[in-house]
């Protein structure tokens, strides 16, 4: 096995007894970029020699006997929102066209703290307000989509172009992608990751995370990255928490959620046969299913579109008046959009959203978790704009992948999306996770416990899969949607 090929937990293991060195790693790595690169388009930066410099350090501190734990000499790979100092945040946009950070933002910071050794950034759809991240493939087949907005960084993770990623979530932008790329993907608790210095689409629903391998690899990062940061005004002041799962899970008396609706309405019968299947797993390893109903679904995600519209419209309101022709075409009308939403209609989102994070309280009372689809279907072709049903009715392609993600941004609970097998055509599909708020340790012991049932999960093949190009075909434009 090569270096590139463990995941986060096996790579610390080696590094801490000596057996690896974070130079071989992180070679490793690079040597994977290289190769991979040209074929899935997930960096929008690689930062080759910053990185060697930053491994050769940590073998030095080692060695030394001052090993920081278990994120000192992995690289990592930042969604291109993330303010890195003296590093480009490109934001996917020409608006940002020789933007260079003056400042760690506070992740960047507290994985520094940890270790980490930045191998790059990555690609973004433009201000992540979009699903498909158009500048990536899917690491599964080049000729679909990679889901967005942190489609670059769950691409990367998935072909072992990093050992980890972290990505952003308005919408399910960490959650969609790691769900269509086959990865874990961890939205925490709103407010648990401080998101100072992170480039903003929607203030009250911007969430931080990691994209990894393994749940037990997203325990890790999450545990570097949570704690209170007062110039984040939605920054929590939660006690530090191991958020490390048992190595042999025991979900006796756990309640899981089971929905009636909503989740299971207009899915593909292969994602929610495995989810099903997922399900029973949970069962036999203890949990008990219980069913519940999804409250007030049919507002979430107006709810979600009421807030973000205007809060990024909001952002951008400078640059959409100067410079409006920097803007791909999809972002520049939602923005534009975005404008035309009305104080009383955000006034009447803001009191939707505190009713549906009410309801969902009262439904989280019942059980530990809720079990569902992450997205309703696996990733689509590249240009592909509609999603069909055998009901006869279509839905975009960005309103699908949005619309199982959606209600944790706008009730604010932890989710976590972990691979749950494939689809026929070899595609990844995401069991998507919910929990009550700060009860990721909960959600990570259950995550583990299922991700222990299924068979080792290799990297995504990549040059093997598919016969596309790295962004949409030839004179079709990416598809406008959410976050």
């Amino acid at each position: 096995m090569q270096p590139y090929e463990l995941s986060l937990a096996a790579a610390a293991t080696r590094i801490r007894e000596r057996r690896l060195s974070p130079v071989e790693l992180v070679d490793s790595v690079l040597g994977r970029i290289d190769r991979v690169e040209p074929h899935l388009g997930a960096y929008a930066t690689v930062a080759a020699e910053q990185a060697r410099d930053a491994a050769r350090r940590a073998e030095q501190e080692i060695a030394q006997g001052r090993y920081r734990g278990p994120l000192h000499g992995i690289p990592v790979g930042l969604k291109d929102l993330i303010d890195v100092a003296g590093t480009p945040t490109g934001a996917g946009s020409r608006v940002r066209d020789g933007h260079r950070a003056a400042a760690d933002s506070a992740v960047a910071a507290r994985l520094r703290a940890a270790g980490a050794v930045l191998a790059g950034k990555t690609h973004t759809h433009e201000f992540a307000y979009g699903l498909t991240t158009p500048q990536t493939c899917n690491a599964w087949d080049r000729d679909r989509v990679a889901g967005g907005s942190s489609g670059g960084s769950a691409a990367a993770v998935a072909a072992g172009a990093a050992t980890f990623a972290l990505g952003t979530d308005t919408g399910g932008s960490i959650r969609v992608p790691a769900a269509l790329n086959g990865v874990v993907g961890l939205k925490p608790t709103y407010g648990l990751v401080p998101r100072h210095g992170v480039t903003s689409l929607s203030w009250s629903l911007d969430h931080v995370g990691p994209i990894t391998r393994t749940v037990e690899d997203a325990a890790l990062v999450l545990a570097a990255l949570a704690g209170h940061d007062p110039r984040d005004p939605a920054s929590l002041a939660a006690p530090a928490v191991d958020y490390r799962p048992e190595r042999e899970p025991d979900l006796t008396g756990v309640r899981v959620g089971v929905p009636n609706a909503y989740y299971v309405d207009h899915v593909h019968e292969e994602v929610a046969a495995a989810v099903h299947r997922a399900v029973e797993q949970l069962e036999a390893l203890g949990a008990r299913p219980v069913e519940v109903e999804i409250p007030m679904a049919r507002y979430l995600v107006p709810t979600l579109w009421g807030l973000t519209a205007p809060e990024a419209a909001a952002y951008h309101a400078r640059t959409l008046r100067t410079v409006p022709e920097l803007y791909q075409a999809d972002v520049r009308v939602l923005l534009e959009a975005g404008e035309l939403i009305g104080a009383g209609d955000y006034l009447r989102a803001q009191r939707a959203r505190t009713l549906i994070r009410d309801a969902w309280a009262r439904v989280l009372a019942e059980v530990d978790v809720i079990a569902a689809p992450t997205v309703p279907t696996t990733a689509v072709r590249v240009g592909q704009e509609v999603v069909g049903w055998p009901d006869g009715t279509t839905e975009s392609v960005s309103d699908a992948y949005v619309r199982l993600s959606a209600p944790a941004n706008v009730t604010g609970v932890p989710a976590l999306s972990v691979p749950a097998g494939h689809d026929a055509a070899g595609l990844p599909i995401g069991l998507q996770l919910l929990g009550r708020p700060l009860g990721e340790r909960t959600l990570l012991r259950v995550g583990h416990a299922f991700e222990r049932t299924q068979p080792a999960r290799a990297l995504a093949p990549v040059v093997r899969a598919g016969r596309g190009r790295a962004g949409p075909a030839p004179g079709v434009p990416a598809r406008p949607g959410p976050p």
